[in-house]
C-alpha cells in the first residue's frame, strides 16, 4: 500500500459568459497534486490510502465522492472545520494551467503533530508526499517531521510541485528533503524556478549528493529524465492530443510508483533498484501522464485503459 499526504484543491475552469452577460462560469472539478496522485495509483490497482484534511464545505464533500469513488482509503483523513482551497485555473493554447489560488487559513495547511501520528502508515511501503503541504504553513513543518520519522521503515517520494505564487523558492528545501527521501520527481518548470540556469544532470547530481536515491525530471511533450545515483537515461512521451496538462504531472507520478510497488521495489532504500527497472516505471508512468492530458482536467485513467 502507497500512502498520500497533502491537499485537496477545488480546480475550477472559467467558461464562456453568456452573450451579453457579465457573468463569469467558473466549473470547478477536484484536484491538489497529492490527491492526484492518490487517485491515480487506486486507479491503477496500487492499494492508496490518503492523508488529508477533508473540509465539510461543498468541495470537502466533491473531494470525499471523487477519492472514495476511485477506490482510495480516507480511513486516515482528518474531520477539518476550515474550507477547502481553491484554485482558479487560466489555460493557454496548450492546455497549460496557470492558477490563482483562495489558499489563507484553509483546511490544507493546519496538520499538527497530534494529527500525524505512525498508525497513519501502518502497512504502507512508501509514503508520497510534497507540494504546498510540505512548505505552506503553519502544517509544513509537521509534515516534513512525520516524513523523516516514515523514513526510518518506507520508502520515501517527494514532489515540490512548485507554486510562486503561494511559496518563495527559499520555501523549497529540496536538498534538505533529500536527507530522507528516496525518490524526487520533479517538472522541468519545476527545475527551472528552483535552479534557474542549472542544467537537469547537474541538478540530478546535486540532490543525489544531498541523498536521494533516484531523479526525476519530467519534461512534457519531450518524455523524463531519469537519474540513478547518476546513472542517467531518458524516456520519450506518447504522442497525444492535448485537453490539457491538469495532473499531468501527478499522474506520472503515480505511473512511476505503481510499477516500482508492483514490482515489489518499494519499502526501503530502493536498494534492489536497477536502471533498467526505473527505465520501464518511467516508460509506464509516461503512458498515464499523455492519457490524462487527453481529457479535461486531472482525471487519470484506469487500469484497463491502458
Amino acid at each position: 500500500m502507497i500512502a498520500v499526504l497533502g491537499e485537496c484543491v477545488a480546480d475550477t475552469f472559467t467558461g464562456r459568459p453568456p452573450a451579453g452577460s457579465a457573468e463569469l462560469v467558473l466549473r470547478a472539478l477536484p484536484g491538489g497534486g497529492p490527491a492526484n496522485t492518490a487517485v491515480a495509483l487506486a486507479r491503477l490497482g496500487t492499494r492508496a490510502r490518503f492523508l488529508g484534511r477533508l473540509s465539510h464545505d461543498v468541495f470537502g464533500a466533491l473531494f470525499r465522492e471523487h477519492l472514495s469513488s476511485s477506490g482510495v482509503d480516507l480511513s486516515a483523513c482528518v474531520e477539518a472545520a476550515e474550507p477547502s482551497t481553491l484554485a482558479v485555473a487560466a489555460l493557454d493554447e496548450q492546455g497549460r494551467a496557470d492558477y490563482t489560488f483562495y489558499a489563507s487559513g484553509t483546511a490544507d495547511w493546519q496538520w499538527t503533530p497530534g494529527e500525524l501520528g505512525p498508525a497513519l502508515l501502518s502497512g504502507a511501503s512508501c509514503l508520497h508526499t510534497g507540494s504546498l503541504a510540505l512548505v505552506k504553513e503553519p502544517g509544513g513543518e509537521a509534515v516534513e517531521e512525520f516524513a523523516r520519522a516514515a523514513s526510518a521503515h518506507a520508502t520515501i517520494s517527494i514532489d515540490p510541485n512548485v507554486r510562486p505564487s503561494l511559496a518563495a523558492k527559499d520555501d523549497y528545501q529540496v536538498e534538505r528533503w533529500c536527507g530522507f527521501a528516496d525518490v524526487l520527481k520533479l517538472s522541468d518548470d519545476d527545475l527551472a524556478f528552483l535552479l534557474p540556469g542549472v542544467p537537469p544532470e547537474q541538478a540530478c547530481d546535486r540532490w543525489h549528493e544531498a541523498g536521494a536515491r533516484l531523479v526525476v525530471v519530467t519534461m512534457g511533450a519531450a518524455g523524463a529524465l531519469v537519474s540513478l545515483d547518476g546513472e542517467r537515461a531518458t524516456v520519450a512521451a506518447p504522442p497525444v492530443r492535448v485537453a490539457d496538462t491538469v495532473g499531468a504531472g501527478d499522474a506520472f507520478t503515480a505511473g512511476l510508483l505503481h510499477d516500482l510497488e508492483a514490482r515489489g521495489l518499494l519499502g526501503g532504500r530502493l536498494d534492489g533498484l536497477g536502471l533498467e527497472a526505473v527505465v520501464a516505471a518511467a516508460e509506464y508512468a509516461v503512458r498515464v501522464s499523455a492519457l490524462t492530458c487527453s481529457v479535461p482536467g486531472a482525471d487519470p485513467p484506469w487500469a484497463h485503459q491502458l
